[in-house]
């Protein structure tokens, strides 16, 4: 068993193609079949299953996945310890980022920084909803992600902490409130997120007995601000999913009453086996994203 081998079979786990996968790597289709099957012989189990365009795992195959992304994982740890060692700051680093929160808040300058100090370090940024990025650090697809806190799961780190807020239709009757309860919101068509809030919103009215009139799912922040300017609802989002620059003379936002809060943080599998590289990132997010949410200008020392 051999790294490279390894490497391809989670290369087409993920891209679920051998076509894609060959092009990814540079190499024929045909060492890409080889390497798999030489894999399979050696571990005496069938890790793909070959039918159909598109390849699918067999059950051992998605059992033995997160192993070999450890050892994937493990591997450039070994790497970067060494390279570090000799001053050279070189290597990789997998991110994954749900949302505006973390992908247009929080990443741009936390990326800043720790390109400035670690300009060696090849960064890859995945993003998607945040329960695909939960499962993408369960799998050891990422080395670290952005997630909502708390998370017993993994290893956290919390960054900041968001406020909810509520959105209105411009010609909403509770505009003219200076903050809404969640009751406020139960006797009208309710837009509930998917996104990273949403576990938090639920429990925002089942904490108060209610259950809001849900009329419609979203999944992004925009398609719900959307909704909301054409009077399609009332929704409950996350101060920081709102992007930076907001057109308010179409919706109203208001301070939730009481408070609610939403802590969102970084998160990964094991601080022991973590690469250098994983380890810097984490400790510049720390340092520089409550700096940046205060409006001051970060620090970019090490």
């Amino acid at each position: 068993m051999t790294n490279a081998q390894l490497e391809i079979f989670s290369l087409l786990a993920e891209l679920r193609g051998f076509t894609l996968t060959a092009q990814h790597l540079g190499i024929s289709q045909s060492a890409v079949s080889h390497a798999l099957k030489t894999l399979e012989k050696e571990l005496g189990v069938t890790l793909v299953d070959r039918q159909g365009r598109q390849i699918e795992l067999t059950e051992i195959g998605q059992r033995l996945l997160p192993r070999a992304r450890e050892i994937l994982g493990l591997g450039e740890t070994i790497r970067q310890e060494a390279t570090d060692f000799r001053g050279l700051n070189l290597g990789s680093l997998r991110i994954g980022s749900f949302g505006p929160t973390s992908t247009i808040r929080l990443l741009p300058p936390i990326l800043e920084a720790f390109k400035k100090d670690y300009p060696g370090i090849e960064v890859r940024i995945d993003e998607g909803p945040d329960q695909e990025v939960v499962q993408w650090i369960q799998e050891r697809r990422v080395d670290v992600g952005f997630v909502v806190l708390p998370d017993d799961r993994f290893e956290t780190y919390e960054l900041v902490q968001d406020e909810l807020v509520a959105l209105l239709p411009k010609d909403s009757d509770l505009a003219s409130k200076t903050a809404i309860k969640p009751r406020d919101l139960c006797d009208r068509p309710f837009l509930m997120t998917e996104a990273g809030s949403a576990g938090v919103i639920g429990r925002v009215f089942s904490k108060a007995g209610l259950v809001p009139d849900i009329q419609f799912r979203t999944s992004q922040v925009m398609s719900t601000i959307a909704m909301v300017e054409r009077g399609e609802g009332v929704a409950v989002v996350a101060e920081l999913a709102l992007p930076p620059i907001q057109n308010t003379d179409r919706y109203h936002i208001r301070p939730l009453e009481p408070r609610h809060e939403r802590s969102v943080g970084l998160a990964l599998h094991d601080t022991r086996h973590a690469s250098p590289a994983t380890l810097a990132f984490v400790k510049t997010a720390q340092r520089v994203s409550g700096q940046h949410l205060r409006g001051s200008a970060p620090s970019f020392g090490k």
